[in-house]
């Protein structure tokens, strides 16, 4: 009698946390669901209201949204700036984690240890806007992409991941006579990739998701990211945006054309990483359990 209350307890308590853990996930899908449902609606229907399923299913918020001036080259820019900020991000900081590793480096340890302590400690908002500026990347393109070069977090994965080869290795390398350069092109690149992958994941989700540089050093259009245009169109700040789409039935007031045109550009930058994250999401679990790991 006490196993069969014991057996009934414990299904009803996998049932209930069965239960909560669908609700849970329920709360986090159903807005970006939400969304996309009415990104994918008619004008009228977002107006009434859509909730479960599309109505009078239209793409004409994103045909629309692509007749922005701004938002095509927003999309190169962004593309941009993730692409060549992660490539050199996975490189400076894997080749400083590697170095770091090396015995023969003056000043190794001090240099690791101001580099993790750049993790706690900054100069602030102001400091860094007027280094900015001296440095010459206002309204440069640049901005996106050298600032973030190294990263500390990175630099500590990388160097964590390094020290796990088998010295053995670089030394047979040494031997040859490989270079540094020559060792970490060769044989510490190809034989860290896993933590590569996982460096790269992490490197274009912080790049395609970037906005603040933009909003407080660039004021030309042309270098205007995708993800500053939604902050500055769900600022209500896009009152000029509405009158450049091209005129609809579809498009029957202000009012909708703007929260159309918000679904439709919210969609639109959260998109690839939707569809990137289920295929590197072991990347990230790698990445915080090597992150764990003291350096």
């Amino acid at each position: 009698m006490r196993r069969q209350t014991k057996s009934l307890s414990s299904k009803f308590l996998r049932g209930l946390n069965f239960f909560l853990l669908i609700v849970f996930a329920f709360l986090c899908v159903y807005p970006l669901y939400f969304i996309f449902i009415n990104s994918i609606s008619g004008a009228d229907a977002v107006v009434r209201g859509v909730y479960i399923l599309p109505e009078d299913f239209s793409l004409e918020f994103y045909k629309s949204l692509l007749q922005m001036p701004n938002i095509p080259n927003s999309i190169v820019v962004s593309v941009a700036r993730t692409v060549l900020g992660t490539a050199l991000t996975v490189i400076c900081s894997s080749f400083l984690g590697y170095m770091v590793t090396q015995s023969e480096l003056p000043l190794r340890k001090w240099v690791y240890r101001f580099v993790v302590a750049t993790m706690y400690f900054n100069a602030g908002l102001i400091p860094w806007y007027i280094l900015m500026v001296n440095l010459g990347l206002k309204n440069n393109f640049l901005l996106y992409i050298l600032p973030s070069a190294v990263g500390a977090y990175y630099v500590v994965l990388s160097k964590t991941y390094i020290e796990s080869i088998p010295a053995s290795v670089e030394e047979s390398a040494k031997i040859d006579g490989a270079g540094v350069l020559t060792i970490y092109a060769r044989l510490i690149l190809p034989m860290s990739m896993p933590i590569i992958a996982c460096l790269i994941v992490f490197c274009a989700v912080n790049q395609w998701n970037a906005w603040s540089d933009n909003f407080y050093l660039v004021s030309d259009p042309k270098l205007s990211t995708l993800q500053y245009q939604l902050y500055m169109n769900l600022a209500n700040e896009s009152s000029n945006v509405t009158n450049t789409t091209s005129s609809s039935s579809l498009l029957r007031s202000k009012a909708t054309t703007e929260l159309g045109l918000r679904y439709a550009l919210s969609m639109l930058t959260v998109l690839p990483i939707i569809m990137v994250y289920p295929f590197m999401q072991k990347y990230f679990v790698k990445g915080i359990m090597l992150g764990a790991v003291k350096g």
